[in-house]
């Protein structure tokens, strides 16, 4: 994978060279400060919805969530620990609202307690899922994108809620059946 990457920044960087240099390196001195103007935006709103979600975690409402969502949480990724439920909750529930990055610690912490459980050098179906369902993300309030959109001056930044919500719907759906089925295939093809 290192030869790929290697030879693909290898042939971007030459295609710049003879197409334009001296937009290239403009270019690329550009994108670095760009980079870092976008992160400081990005760190405020990550700040909130980091600190919203260690309240949760601190007041115990997390229990509470894994709680209410414990019979879907049992249905897409099987039996699993109190504290694998309580942060595979809480990084639904930050990917519902948008969060993004800002879940990326909690699915961490499901990660791993789905790892625990897993006897074997390969994914387990409910690692699967986890990561199918986070890339998937059902997101009623796109808040990362809505911040974006409105801090570059976005004439009605909230436009995008509807269909953001039927992609996502469609798209976290279709990748849990699709999960489920490969994982009935992959039993049945141990069962043979």
């Amino acid at each position: 994978m290192r030869k790929i990457w290697f030879f693909m920044v290898l042939a971007s960087l030459v295609t710049l060279l003879f197409v334009d240099p001296e937009q290239s390196i403009n270019a690329m001195m550009n994108a670095g400060s760009d980079a870092i103007t976008l992160v400081i935006k990005l760190l405020g709103i990550y700040a909130v919805w980091l600190g919203i979600i260690a309240l949760v975690d601190a007041s115990g409402l997390s229990e509470k969530l894994a709680n209410l969502l414990e019979p879907l949480i049992d249905w897409l990724f099987g039996k699993t620990d109190k504290d694998t439920k309580k942060y595979i909750a809480l990084n639904m529930s930050a990917n519902i609202l948008g969060m993004g990055n800002a879940c990326t610690p909690t699915g961490m912490k499901a990660m791993e307690g789905l790892d625990k459980q897993n006897n074997s050098i390969t994914a387990s179906t409910a690692m699967i899922m986890l990561i199918i369902i986070n890339a998937t993300s059902i997101q009623l309030i796109p808040t990362t994108i809505l911040g974006l959109r409105a801090q570059y001056g976005s004439a009605s930044s909230s436009d995008i809620i509807l269909p953001t919500l039927i992609a996502t719907t469609v798209s976290t759906v279709l990748g849990i059946l699709l999960v489920k089925l490969c994982a009935k295939i992959r039993k049945r093809w141990k069962d043979k």
